[in-house]
Protein backbone atom coordinates (compact mmCIF):
# COMPACT_ATOMS: atom_id res chain seq x y z
CA UNK A 1 0.00 0.00 0.00
CA UNK A 2 1.38 3.46 -0.80
CA UNK A 3 1.04 6.23 1.22
CA UNK A 4 -1.86 8.18 -0.55
CA UNK A 5 -3.61 4.81 0.02
CA UNK A 6 -2.14 4.78 3.67
CA UNK A 7 -3.52 8.49 4.71
CA UNK A 8 -6.74 7.70 2.86
CA UNK A 9 -6.98 4.68 5.38
CA UNK A 10 -6.00 6.39 8.44
CA UNK A 11 -8.72 8.69 7.43
CA UNK A 12 -11.51 6.63 6.95
CA UNK A 13 -10.77 4.88 10.57
CA UNK A 14 -10.87 8.42 11.97
CA UNK A 15 -14.11 9.41 10.71
CA UNK A 16 -15.48 6.17 11.61
CA UNK A 17 -14.26 6.81 14.86
CA UNK A 18 -15.44 9.37 15.10
CA UNK A 19 -18.40 8.56 14.17
CA UNK A 20 -19.12 5.97 16.61
CA UNK A 21 -18.37 8.78 19.11
CA UNK A 22 -20.41 11.22 17.91
CA UNK A 23 -23.37 8.57 17.68
CA UNK A 24 -22.51 6.92 21.42
CA UNK A 25 -22.60 10.65 22.26
CA UNK A 26 -25.50 11.54 20.85
CA UNK A 27 -27.64 8.00 22.57
CA UNK A 28 -25.86 9.23 26.37
CA UNK A 29 -27.13 12.81 25.75
CA UNK A 30 -30.96 11.21 24.90
CA UNK A 31 -30.25 8.71 27.69
CA UNK A 32 -29.78 11.93 30.11
CA UNK A 33 -32.39 13.97 28.85
CA UNK A 34 -35.08 11.12 28.89
CA UNK A 35 -33.75 10.65 32.62
CA UNK A 36 -33.94 14.27 33.25
CA UNK A 37 -37.72 14.58 31.91
CA UNK A 38 -38.19 11.33 33.91
CA UNK A 39 -37.15 12.58 37.39
CA UNK A 40 -38.80 15.61 36.46
CA UNK A 41 -42.05 13.54 36.21
CA UNK A 42 -41.21 11.42 39.17
CA UNK A 43 -40.82 15.12 41.34
CA UNK A 44 -44.04 16.30 39.89
CA UNK A 45 -46.08 13.24 40.46
CA UNK A 46 -44.66 12.75 43.90
CA UNK A 47 -45.98 16.08 45.19
CA UNK A 48 -49.26 15.53 43.59
CA UNK A 49 -49.39 12.63 45.62
CA UNK A 50 -48.45 14.36 48.39
CA UNK A 51 -51.59 16.83 47.90
CA UNK A 52 -53.75 13.81 46.79
CA UNK A 53 -52.63 11.29 49.80
CA UNK A 54 -52.05 12.86 53.24
CA UNK A 55 -51.26 10.86 56.01
CA UNK A 56 -54.46 9.81 57.51
CA UNK A 57 -52.52 9.21 61.14
CA UNK A 58 -50.34 11.61 62.76
CA UNK A 59 -47.25 11.93 62.20
CA UNK A 60 -44.47 11.04 65.44
CA UNK A 61 -41.62 12.93 66.33
CA UNK A 62 -38.86 10.37 67.36
CA UNK A 63 -35.95 12.61 66.82
CA UNK A 64 -34.35 13.73 63.63
CA UNK A 65 -37.47 11.95 61.59
CA UNK A 66 -41.05 11.10 61.86
CA UNK A 67 -43.15 8.00 61.98
CA UNK A 68 -46.64 7.47 60.54
CA UNK A 69 -49.40 6.14 63.27
CA UNK A 70 -52.92 5.60 62.00
CA UNK A 71 -55.12 4.55 65.30
CA UNK A 72 -58.74 4.06 65.40
CA UNK A 73 -61.53 2.47 67.34
CA UNK A 74 -61.13 2.63 70.93
CA UNK A 75 -60.75 0.08 73.86
CA UNK A 76 -58.23 -2.01 75.60
CA UNK A 77 -56.33 -3.37 74.75
CA UNK A 78 -54.66 -2.04 71.72
CA UNK A 79 -53.87 -3.91 68.50
CA UNK A 80 -50.68 -2.52 66.75
CA UNK A 81 -50.00 -3.91 63.66
CA UNK A 82 -46.56 -4.04 62.12
CA UNK A 83 -46.89 -4.75 57.97
CA UNK A 84 -44.80 -7.45 56.04
CA UNK A 85 -41.65 -6.33 53.65
CA UNK A 86 -42.70 -3.89 51.08
CA UNK A 87 -45.90 -3.14 52.66
CA UNK A 88 -47.49 -0.46 54.35
CA UNK A 89 -50.23 0.55 56.95
CA UNK A 90 -52.38 1.63 53.87
CA UNK A 91 -52.42 -2.34 52.93
CA UNK A 92 -54.80 -2.99 56.06
CA UNK A 93 -57.83 -1.09 54.83
CA UNK A 94 -60.01 -4.66 54.92
CA UNK A 95 -58.65 -4.98 58.13
CA UNK A 96 -58.85 -1.92 60.84
CA UNK A 97 -62.22 -0.90 60.13
CA UNK A 98 -63.38 -4.04 61.43
CA UNK A 99 -61.07 -4.53 63.90
CA UNK A 100 -61.86 -1.11 65.21
CA UNK A 101 -65.51 -2.24 66.03
CA UNK A 102 -64.28 -4.24 68.62
CA UNK A 103 -61.03 -1.80 70.55
CA UNK A 104 -58.46 0.20 69.63
CA UNK A 105 -56.38 -0.24 66.28
CA UNK A 106 -53.16 1.49 65.23
CA UNK A 107 -51.21 0.83 62.29
CA UNK A 108 -47.85 2.30 61.70
CA UNK A 109 -45.05 2.39 59.09
CA UNK A 110 -41.64 1.45 59.43
CA UNK A 111 -39.07 3.86 58.56
CA UNK A 112 -38.76 4.97 54.61
CA UNK A 113 -41.75 3.07 54.30
CA UNK A 114 -45.54 4.07 53.82
CA UNK A 115 -45.83 7.63 54.93
CA UNK A 116 -42.77 7.64 57.53
CA UNK A 117 -39.60 9.31 57.13
CA UNK A 118 -36.35 7.25 56.65
CA UNK A 119 -34.52 6.33 59.58
CA UNK A 120 -30.61 6.36 59.88
CA UNK A 121 -30.61 3.09 61.49
CA UNK A 122 -29.84 -0.45 60.25
CA UNK A 123 -32.79 -2.17 59.29
CA UNK A 124 -33.21 -5.22 61.46
CA UNK A 125 -35.85 -6.56 63.65
CA UNK A 126 -34.57 -5.08 66.98
CA UNK A 127 -34.12 -1.82 65.14
CA UNK A 128 -37.40 -2.08 64.04
CA UNK A 129 -38.72 -3.27 67.72
CA UNK A 130 -37.36 -0.23 69.63
CA UNK A 131 -38.51 2.69 66.97
CA UNK A 132 -41.92 0.86 67.25
CA UNK A 133 -41.51 0.87 71.07
CA UNK A 134 -40.55 4.60 71.00
CA UNK A 135 -43.46 5.28 68.87
CA UNK A 136 -45.60 4.37 70.77
CA UNK A 137 -43.79 6.14 74.02
CA UNK A 138 -43.95 9.34 72.06
CA UNK A 139 -47.84 9.32 70.56
CA UNK A 140 -48.77 8.39 74.29
CA UNK A 141 -50.43 5.13 73.35
CA UNK A 142 -50.60 3.01 76.74
CA UNK A 143 -50.56 -0.62 76.92
CA UNK A 144 -51.38 -2.97 77.11
CA UNK A 145 -51.07 -4.01 73.25
CA UNK A 146 -52.36 -7.24 71.25
CA UNK A 147 -48.91 -6.84 69.02
CA UNK A 148 -50.22 -8.10 65.29
CA UNK A 149 -47.01 -8.91 62.60
CA UNK A 150 -47.03 -10.12 59.44
CA UNK A 151 -44.62 -11.83 57.49
CA UNK A 152 -41.11 -10.22 58.39
CA UNK A 153 -42.82 -8.63 60.69
CA UNK A 154 -42.83 -11.87 62.38
CA UNK A 155 -39.45 -11.49 63.71
CA UNK A 156 -40.03 -8.09 64.96
CA UNK A 157 -43.21 -8.63 67.10
CA UNK A 158 -41.06 -11.88 68.20
CA UNK A 159 -38.16 -9.83 69.59
CA UNK A 160 -40.68 -6.40 70.65
CA UNK A 161 -42.94 -8.95 72.93
CA UNK A 162 -39.58 -10.62 74.36
CA UNK A 163 -37.95 -6.95 75.06
CA UNK A 164 -40.64 -5.09 76.25
CA UNK A 165 -43.00 -8.18 77.85
CA UNK A 166 -44.58 -5.66 80.23
CA UNK A 167 -46.56 -4.25 77.43
CA UNK A 168 -47.68 -7.29 75.96
CA UNK A 169 -51.16 -8.54 76.41
CA UNK A 170 -51.04 -10.86 73.48
CA UNK A 171 -49.14 -11.76 69.91
CA UNK A 172 -50.80 -12.61 66.96
CA UNK A 173 -48.10 -13.62 63.70
CA UNK A 174 -50.16 -13.82 60.50
CA UNK A 175 -48.06 -16.02 58.04
CA UNK A 176 -44.75 -14.97 59.61
CA UNK A 177 -41.24 -15.33 57.98
CA UNK A 178 -39.69 -18.31 57.63
CA UNK A 179 -37.44 -19.17 60.57
CA UNK A 180 -35.77 -21.99 59.23
CA UNK A 181 -31.66 -21.59 58.97
CA UNK A 182 -31.03 -23.77 55.81
CA UNK A 183 -29.26 -22.26 53.53
CA UNK A 184 -28.54 -19.31 55.30
CA UNK A 185 -25.39 -18.08 55.41
CA UNK A 186 -23.78 -16.56 58.47
CA UNK A 187 -25.57 -13.28 59.12
CA UNK A 188 -23.41 -10.03 58.47
CA UNK A 189 -24.23 -6.97 60.51
CA UNK A 190 -26.57 -4.89 58.82
CA UNK A 191 -25.73 -1.83 56.85
CA UNK A 192 -27.14 1.39 57.65
CA UNK A 193 -29.34 3.41 55.11
CA UNK A 194 -27.64 5.72 52.95
CA UNK A 195 -26.69 4.87 49.80
CA UNK A 196 -28.48 5.17 46.83
CA UNK A 197 -29.01 1.58 44.71
CA UNK A 198 -29.36 1.48 40.54
CA UNK A 199 -33.22 0.49 41.43
CA UNK A 200 -33.53 3.54 43.40
CA UNK A 201 -32.47 5.59 40.15
CA UNK A 202 -34.76 3.36 38.21
CA UNK A 203 -37.65 4.82 40.48
CA UNK A 204 -36.20 8.60 40.70
CA UNK A 205 -36.06 8.18 36.94
CA UNK A 206 -40.10 7.44 36.60
CA UNK A 207 -40.04 3.94 35.46
CA UNK A 208 -41.19 2.54 38.38
CA UNK A 209 -43.98 4.43 38.57
CA UNK A 210 -44.80 4.50 35.25
CA UNK A 211 -44.93 0.52 35.05
CA UNK A 212 -46.90 0.23 37.79
CA UNK A 213 -50.51 -0.72 38.18
CA UNK A 214 -52.57 -1.06 41.30
CA UNK A 215 -53.35 -3.73 43.81
CA UNK A 216 -56.89 -4.65 42.90
CA UNK A 217 -56.51 -6.85 46.45
CA UNK A 218 -57.33 -3.68 48.08
CA UNK A 219 -60.26 -1.76 49.17
CA UNK A 220 -61.03 0.59 46.18
CA UNK A 221 -60.42 3.75 48.15
CA UNK A 222 -56.98 2.35 48.80
CA UNK A 223 -55.87 1.26 45.92
CA UNK A 224 -54.52 4.57 44.36
CA UNK A 225 -52.59 5.85 47.39
CA UNK A 226 -51.37 2.41 48.16
CA UNK A 227 -49.61 2.41 44.84
CA UNK A 228 -48.51 6.18 45.33
CA UNK A 229 -46.43 5.04 48.33
CA UNK A 230 -44.97 2.17 46.91
CA UNK A 231 -43.21 3.20 43.63
CA UNK A 232 -41.27 6.08 44.83
CA UNK A 233 -37.46 5.90 45.22
CA UNK A 234 -37.45 6.31 48.84
CA UNK A 235 -39.31 3.30 49.46
CA UNK A 236 -37.71 1.20 46.86
CA UNK A 237 -34.24 2.20 48.60
CA UNK A 238 -36.00 1.13 52.30
CA UNK A 239 -37.62 -1.96 51.13
CA UNK A 240 -34.04 -2.85 49.51
CA UNK A 241 -32.26 -1.96 52.81
CA UNK A 242 -34.57 -3.96 54.77
CA UNK A 243 -33.64 -7.26 52.49
CA UNK A 244 -30.01 -6.45 53.72
CA UNK A 245 -30.80 -6.57 57.70
CA UNK A 246 -33.06 -9.55 56.54
CA UNK A 247 -30.92 -12.04 58.01
CA UNK A 248 -29.13 -10.24 61.07
CA UNK A 249 -33.20 -9.62 62.29
CA UNK A 250 -33.68 -13.42 61.48
CA UNK A 251 -31.05 -14.19 63.96
CA UNK A 252 -32.20 -11.72 66.83
CA UNK A 253 -35.46 -13.16 66.45
CA UNK A 254 -33.94 -16.72 66.88
CA UNK A 255 -32.32 -16.20 70.23
CA UNK A 256 -35.71 -15.35 71.37
CA UNK A 257 -36.52 -19.00 72.55
CA UNK A 258 -39.39 -18.42 74.87
CA UNK A 259 -42.44 -16.02 75.71
CA UNK A 260 -43.53 -17.94 78.63
CA UNK A 261 -47.18 -18.46 78.70
CA UNK A 262 -47.95 -15.01 76.24
CA UNK A 263 -51.26 -15.49 74.32
CA UNK A 264 -49.87 -16.61 71.10
CA UNK A 265 -52.07 -17.28 67.64
CA UNK A 266 -50.11 -18.32 64.43
CA UNK A 267 -52.55 -17.64 61.32
CA UNK A 268 -51.14 -19.25 58.93
CA UNK A 269 -51.93 -19.27 54.91
CA UNK A 270 -54.13 -22.55 53.06
CA UNK A 271 -52.30 -22.10 50.23
CA UNK A 272 -49.08 -23.08 48.89
CA UNK A 273 -47.25 -23.56 52.37
CA UNK A 274 -44.36 -26.04 51.47
CA UNK A 275 -43.11 -28.07 54.04
CA UNK A 276 -40.25 -25.82 55.34
CA UNK A 277 -42.81 -23.28 55.87
CA UNK A 278 -44.98 -25.57 57.74
CA UNK A 279 -42.21 -26.75 60.19
CA UNK A 280 -40.76 -22.82 60.71
CA UNK A 281 -44.85 -22.03 61.65
CA UNK A 282 -44.91 -24.79 63.87
CA UNK A 283 -41.66 -23.82 65.70
CA UNK A 284 -43.10 -20.21 66.12
CA UNK A 285 -46.44 -22.08 68.17
CA UNK A 286 -43.24 -23.57 70.57
CA UNK A 287 -42.38 -19.85 71.79
CA UNK A 288 -45.51 -20.17 73.98
CA UNK A 289 -47.69 -22.85 76.45
CA UNK A 290 -50.49 -21.11 75.11
CA UNK A 291 -50.03 -21.39 71.58
CA UNK A 292 -52.88 -22.22 68.98
CA UNK A 293 -52.27 -22.32 64.85
CA UNK A 294 -55.07 -21.00 62.90
CA UNK A 295 -55.26 -21.23 59.10
CA UNK A 296 -56.74 -19.14 56.63
CA UNK A 297 -57.80 -21.96 54.08
CA UNK A 298 -58.33 -19.65 50.77
CA UNK A 299 -55.54 -17.79 51.15
CA UNK A 300 -51.62 -17.33 50.31
CA UNK A 301 -49.07 -15.38 52.10
CA UNK A 302 -51.04 -12.18 52.09
CA UNK A 303 -53.80 -13.09 54.06
CA UNK A 304 -55.09 -9.37 55.04
CA UNK A 305 -55.97 -9.01 51.65
CA UNK A 306 -56.90 -12.21 49.74
CA UNK A 307 -59.08 -13.90 53.43
CA UNK A 308 -59.09 -10.26 55.52
CA UNK A 309 -62.14 -11.73 57.65
CA UNK A 310 -59.68 -14.85 59.11
CA UNK A 311 -57.24 -11.89 59.87
CA UNK A 312 -59.53 -9.84 61.80
CA UNK A 313 -61.45 -13.00 63.40
CA UNK A 314 -57.79 -13.99 64.80
CA UNK A 315 -57.42 -10.33 66.39
CA UNK A 316 -60.60 -10.25 67.26
CA UNK A 317 -60.58 -13.80 69.20
CA UNK A 318 -56.94 -12.63 71.36
CA UNK A 319 -58.37 -9.60 72.03
CA UNK A 320 -61.35 -11.22 73.72
CA UNK A 321 -58.78 -14.03 75.25
CA UNK A 322 -57.06 -10.44 76.82
CA UNK A 323 -59.65 -8.96 78.13
CA UNK A 324 -60.71 -12.70 80.26
CA UNK A 325 -56.91 -12.97 81.55
CA UNK A 326 -57.12 -9.10 82.68
CA UNK A 327 -60.55 -10.03 84.74
CA UNK A 328 -58.79 -12.87 86.35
Amino acid sequence: MNDQNQRAEVGRRRFRARGCLTWFSGILALLMGLMLIGAIYESAAETADRQAFPPPGQMVDMGGYRLHLHCTGSGSPTVVIDTGWGDSSAGWGWVQPEVAKTTRICTYDRAGMGWSEASPQPRTAREFAKELHTLLANANEPGSFVLVGHSLAGYTMRVYAHDYPEEVAGLVLIDPQNLSTSGVATPQPAPKPGKTSLPALIARAGLVRLLSGVNQDLPPQDQQAYKALSVTPRWIQTALDEGRGMTEGGAQARAVTTLGDLPLIVLSRGKDMDADSAASQARYLQLSTDSEQLFADHSGHNIHWEQPEAAVAAIVQMVRQARESATR
